[in-house]
């Protein structure tokens, strides 16, 4: 006997006491606007994250994924907590700091969205029969988690290209099941972005072309995060003290509004970790610059940021350094001069040029006379003449 769908307020409830804060379900087919995923490959806006260029057609319809879906459970969690403000002294204002996204602020947040998401595909299974197959994600498989959430009544793609919701803002993450379960679907969201433009202009790097278009290869979250190599020259300033990811475009969303941000329900998964580094999530840059691998890997265990790994982190604390500007950064950077990663060491030099002064000249020259390396001897003589250049 075929049974009847799940209905929707159902799956919502359910979804709600395992913790998530919305649920919808979309019917298993294509994306609306699929097709745009080919052009935005074929235009390099990926940058360097070629995963995302294999088997494209698998990414537009979730029966590429599991033959005979019919339905995509989607989820949201909320994760950024409204912080209390920190006492500071003269000393820590002073102080060279770096920016983390909030996201990264705690603990990594697949591990904190598995379990619950496990558990609404078992309830699912209990009401769907033993036949029913089903694939979970949490941003790490190849389907199209905006779109498929839009559909399903989550929030619509804004012109950051983040899902929106009218009631939580942007600040959650997403969470798909795929699944040959039949689930009564909701209505696709309306977009309210109206005009506004705010997150277009705010953004540093500009990173959106036009509205609902963004250019990975130029946000700041690639470049401090996904990308492995140097960061574009021309792109350094724009990234300023962020050393991992960047939140600038929600930051300055309308629907970001305090009424919006209320903490989680399990806000300790998320509020800043005191074990990673003193003063996080806004560590001292020179902190970071010091870290050797067994310390990086001590400290960012169960944490967001050991994506970057250890040379991408100090890559970027060190690009920070340099848009400070701040003479007391030389000694910091010219440790990182003389790190094992010619990554580092080719950024600290970068670094140093933008600070210039007799000490940041000195120790670029110190290194010239040793480096090996094609590509930071290059760094370096570039950084030597932006140093002694007129300022």
């Amino acid at each position: 006997m075929k049974r009847r769908p799940i209905p929707l307020e159902q799956l919502v409830e359910a979804a709600r006491g395992f913790g998530f804060d919305a649920a919808g379900a979309a019917p298993a087919v294509p994306y609306p606007r699929a097709d745009f995923l080919d052009e935005w490959l074929r235009q390099k806006r990926h940058g360097s994250m070629e995963y995302l260029a294999r088997t494209p057609e698998r990414r537009k319809d979730p029966r590429q994924i599991v033959p005979n879906a019919r339905s995509v459970v989607c989820v949201a969690k909320r994760y950024r907590p409204d912080l209390p403000p920190q006492e500071k002294s003269a000393e820590t204002d002073a102080d060279l700091r770096g920016t983390v996204a909030s996201y990264a602020w705690g603990g990594d947040y697949h591990d904190a969205m598995r379990k619950p998401l496990l558990r609404l595909q078992e309830w699912i299974h209990e009401r769907a029969g033993a036949d029913v197959e089903s694939r979970p994600y949490i941003d790490t498989g190849p389907i199209l988690e905006r779109p498929a959430a839009s559909l399903a009544g989550l929030g619509w793609v804004g012109k950051n290209t983040l899902l929106l919701n009218r009631s939580l803002g942007s600040y959650f993450f997403l969470g798909e099941i795929i699944t040959t379960a039949e689930i009564e679907t909701g209505a696709p969201t309306a977009d309210h972005c109206g005009s506004c433009v705010r997150c277009l202009e705010a953004c540093p790097t500009g990173a959106f072309p036009e509205p609902y278009v963004m250019d990975a290869s130029r946000c700041v979250s690639y470049l401090t995060i996904e990308r492995r190599g140097p960061m574009p020259l021309e792109l350094r300033d724009g990234v300023g003290d962020m050393v991992f990811g960047c939140d600038i475009c929600q930051e300055v969303c309308p629907w970001n509004r305090p009424s919006n941000r209320e903490a989680p329900d399990d806000a300790d998964e998320y509020v800043p970790r005191n074990d990673i580094l003193p003063h996080w999530p806004n560590p001292k840059l020179d902190d970071l610059m010091l870290l050797d691998d067994e310390s990086f890997r001590e400290r960012f265990r169960g944490s967001p940021v050991k994506r970057t790994k250890r040379r991408g982190l100090l890559r970027n604390a060190a690009v920070a350094l340099g848009n400070a500007r701040d003479p007391r950064a030389v000694p910091a950077l010219t440790v990182g001069l003389s790190d094992e990663e010619p990554l580092v060491r080719s950024h600290s030099a970068w670094a140093l040029g933008k600070i210039g002064g007799e000490a940041a000249v000195n120790a670029l020259k110190e290194r010239a006379a040793l480096e090996t390396d094609a590509d930071v001897q290059s760094e370096i003589e570039r950084a030597l003449t932006s140093a002694t250049a007129p300022r």
